[in-house]
């Protein structure tokens, strides 16, 4: 990867340049778009809707984020900072189960999982905006179920023969595909389908030698 990219993506984690000032306003904004968007998704006037909320210009708005696909990720940005923090707030037995829950929590916001899905999407071709965004996304999240599952591999929770990296891409591929058929189907339970990938390769507890054996 050349210089100028690892740059690029790295500048997604941590936002520099123009894009880190006004940090508060900008805050302030997304705040807001996030109440619009889990309305009305990415269509509608969803840029004057938010710049009349807060008493600016589109123009003014769109001058924090670069344009309105940068608005856009930045939106899905802030959704996932929030959903982190939710799941700091709890303990879960593997990587996993952290998905199903904050899958629960979006069918609140369907606006927020037809934005996800749009852009998700959308990112599939090489030149959008997103791209970057989802490539570096993607690629924390399959890290950190991998470094999880790997974790719970050695403990003798997750059969030796299954591939952790495997399990991850399954997983991730599942919560992004379900979200679709949500928006088709809300009877779907997101949540619900996490929750079987983990019954079908997590052993809920560490076997005798993991938790203790009283003969030992």
């Amino acid at each position: 990867m050349d210089s100028e990219r690892a740059a690029r993506l790295d500048n997604i984690r941590t936002p520099r340049g123009r894009y880190a000032k006004g940090v508060r306003r900008r805050n302030e904004i997304l705040a807001v778009a996030l109440e619009v968007f889990a309305t009305l998704g990415e269509k509608g006037a969803l840029i004057k809707e938010i710049a009349d909320r807060m008493g600016m210009s589109q123009a003014g708005v769109l001058r924090y984020f670069g344009s309105r696909e940068g608005l856009l990720i930045w939106a899905l940005a802030e959704r996932d900072r929030l959903a982190k923090e939710k799941v700091a707030e709890e303990t879960y037995a593997d990587p996993i189960s952290p998905m199903a829950a904050t899958l629960r929590r979006s069918s609140d916001v369907a606006g927020l999982v037809r934005l996800y899905v749009s852009m998700a999407a959308a990112s599939g071709f090489p030149d959008h905006p997103a791209r970057d965004f989802f490539e570096v996304r993607n690629g924390d999240i399959l890290a950190a179920l991998r470094e999880g599952l790997a974790e719970l591999q050695v403990q003798g929770r997750i059969r030796a023969d299954i591939d952790p990296d495997a399990i991850a891409r399954l997983a991730l591929a599942a919560a992004d595909g379900i979200q679709h058929q949500w928006l088709i189907d809300p009877d779907v339970d997101m949540g619900g389908v996490i929750d079987t990938i983990v019954a079908l390769v997590v052993d809920v507890a560490p076997p005798p030698d993991q938790a203790g054996n009283p003969d030992r």
